[in-house]
C-alpha cells in the first residue's frame, strides 16, 4: 500500500465524491480515481460504495479511515514540531466564519494578518452555514456554540448584541414601534426557519411570537441590505448596525439580545505555526475592538 494514497481516501469521505476531493486536493478527479482503486486492489477490500448521491465509506474504508485520520494526526503533529523549530509562519489556512463576522468585521482586517506573515496564504469562507474541522473545511472556524463532541479544542471570542433596526424613512411611512407587540403590525425581516444553520439564531420568535417576517433570507448580508432598503424592522448585530448612520435603533431600551462567537480549531492542529498565529491574530482583533460587539458595556 502507498500511504500517499491514504490523502485521497479521506479526501473523498470528507468531500463525498471524487470531484469535490478533486478540488480540495488540487488534482483531476481522475487521479482520484486511480489512486481509490489502486487502494481498494492493495489492500483487497472495497473502501466506497458508489451512488448517485456521491461516495459513502464501506465498514472496510471507515476502519481505514480511522487509520489514515491517525497518519494525518501524525503528520501534522510532526510539522508543528518542526515549524516550532523553525518558527516560520506559512503555508494555507482556511477561516470559516458565519456571513455577518466574515464580511463586516474580519475581512477589512484581514491584511494585518498578510503584512505581519508575508509567506501565509489566508482563505476566508464567509458563509452561513457549520464548518466540520474533523472534515477539514476549515483551519480555524467561528461558530455561535461550542461542539458537543469531536476533537475540537475551542475558546470563548467574545459576546455580540443584537437588536432592532430600521430607517429613519421606514419608521416615518410605519411609524415607531412603543412595544414588542406592536412589531406584529410591522413588515419584519428575518430568517428562513427551515434553513437557520443553528438555533442561536432563531431570535426574532423570542421577541414576538407573532412574527411573521415580510421578508426572510438565509443570509444575513442579504437582510442587512433588506433593511437598509427601507423594506422594514429586522434583528441585527450591534457591530453591523451601528457603523450603519442609515440604520436606526428600535426600541432600545426594552430588546437587547446577546449571542457569542467561539473560536475553534481542530486538536490535531494547535501547534501549527500558521494555525497558532491566525487564532492569536483573530483573538487580538476581537478584543481590541469589543466596544463594537458590546456598544453599552465594552
Amino acid at each position: 500500500m502507498d500511504w500517499d494514497d491514504l490523502r485521497f481516501a479521506l479526501a473523498v469521505a470528507r468531500a463525498g465524491s471524487l470531484t469535490g476531493a478533486a478540488q480540495g486536493l488540487g488534482v483531476d478527479h481522475s487521479t482520484v480515481g486511480r489512486r481509490i482503486d489502486r487502494l481498494e486492489r492493495a489492500l483487497n477490500a472495497k473502501l466506497f460504495d458508489r451512488m448517485k448521491t456521491g461516495y459513502a465509506a464501506t465498514p472496510a474504508g471507515e476502519r481505514l479511515l480511522r487509520t489514515a485520520e491517525a497518519v494525518e494526526a501524525a503528520v501534522l503533529a510532526g510539522e508543528a514540531e518542526i515549524g516550532d523549530e523553525n518558527a516560520a509562519v506559512s503555508g494555507a489556512v482556511r477561516i470559516g466564519a458565519p456571513d455577518g463576522f466574515g464580511t463586516y468585521f474580519l475581512a477589512p482586517h484581514i491584511a494585518a494578518l498578510c503584512d505581519a506573515h508575508p509567506r501565509l496564504e489566508v482563505e476566508l469562507v464567509a458563509t452561513a452555514r457549520l464548518f466540520s474541522l474533523s472534515k477539514r473545511e476549515a483551519d480555524v472556524a467561528i461558530a455561535l456554540s461550542l461542539p458537543a463532541q469531536g476533537r475540537v479544542v475551542g475558546r470563548k471570542l467574545t459576546d455580540y448584541h443584537l437588536g432592532l433596526y430600521a430607517t429613519a424613512d421606514y419608521l416615518a411611512r410605519h411609524g415607531l414601534p412603543r412595544a414588542a407587540t406592536d412589531l406584529a403590525r410591522h413588515r419584519l425581516v428575518g430568517y428562513i426557519d427551515e434553513l437557520l444553520y443553528t438555533p442561536e439564531l432563531d431570535y426574532l420568535h423570542l421577541i414576538c411570537p407573532e412574527a411573521a417576517p415580510r421578508f426572510r433570507s438565509a443570509n444575513l448580508i442579504a437582510q442587512v441590505q433588506a433593511v437598509r432598503a427601507g423594506l422594514g424592522i429586522g434583528v441585527l448585530p450591534a457591530f453591523i448596525a451601528q457603523t450603519d448612520p442609515a440604520l436606526k435603533p428600535v426600541l432600545a431600551a426594552e430588546i437587547s439580545l446577546v449571542r457569542t462567537f467561539y473560536l475553534l480549531i481542530h486538536a490535531d492542529s494547535q501547534r501549527l505555526a500558521r494555525i497558532r498565529a491566525t487564532v492569536g491574530f483573530i483573538h487580538d482583533l476581537a478584543q481590541r475592538h469589543r466596544r463594537l460587539f458590546d456598544p453599552h458595556g465594552g
